[in-house]
């Protein structure tokens, strides 16, 4: 028997202008965000950031997901960067302290197993059912041909999504947490990585300011 691909298995039909179509046409935009270490927080200052955090939540009229990924820390870079300056270094002394520290930091890396973790915030849009079918198909929003028709109503989706995609990027700043949309390179990163668990994490993208 055959196996289905995996294709059949996502359910996501396209991505475009940052904006995940999944197959029953109803729309996706993700956002990462920056993080606080609560726990080094003070009682009175994990209250504070509890409230905010509730009412922020409490201010939606719509759902959201929080998505958080964790891998292993990948500094095979970082380690490149130590073996070119070593090579780079005339003084000996300074080049034993190198090596001296880049056995250290893989041995740090080794034995503590060092995760790293990134958060993001899913908000969707899905289509409004009625008696006469959902908005996307009055719309005709995915019929084959009618390009600029098609393109125009996309255009028009995307722009309510933006409208939610807004409002949750200015929820955290109260809480001193970042969050900015992916673009559509950048969401077909994050599936990669998701659906290719053994790879370690190689960031490539941050929440700009």
């Amino acid at each position: 028997m055959a196996l289905a691909p995996v294709q059949q298995k996502i359910d996501i039909k396209d991505i475009q202008e940052g904006v995940i179509i999944l197959k029953d046409d109803n729309l996706r935009a993700v956002l990462m965000t920056t993080s606080t270490n609560f726990a080094l927080k003070s009682t009175e200052e994990q209250d504070a950031l509890v409230m905010k955090y509730q009412s922020m939540l409490n201010s939606l009229d719509f759902p959201i997901q929080i998505l958080v990924t964790s891998r292993q820390l990948d500094i095979s870079s970082y380690l490149d960067l130590l073996e070119q300056k070593k090579k780079e270094q005339d003084n000996e002394l300074l080049k034993v302290q190198i090596i001296e520290y880049e056995d250290f930091v893989k041995n740090l890396i080794e034995a503590s197993n060092i995760m790293s973790q990134t958060f993001f915030v899913v908000v969707p849009l899905s289509r409004v059912e009625k008696k006469e079918g959902g908005i996307v198909a009055k719309l005709g929003l995915f019929k084959k041909g009618v390009k600029d028709q098609t393109d125009k109503n996309f255009d028009e989706l995307k722009t309510q999504l933006w409208q939610r995609v807004e409002y949750v990027a200015s929820g955290p700043n109260g809480i001193g947490i970042k969050a900015a949309p992916l673009n559509t390179q950048e969401i077909t990163e994050l599936f990669y990585h998701l659906y290719n668990m053994g790879l370690k994490e190689k960031p490539t993208f941050t929440p700009k300011e």
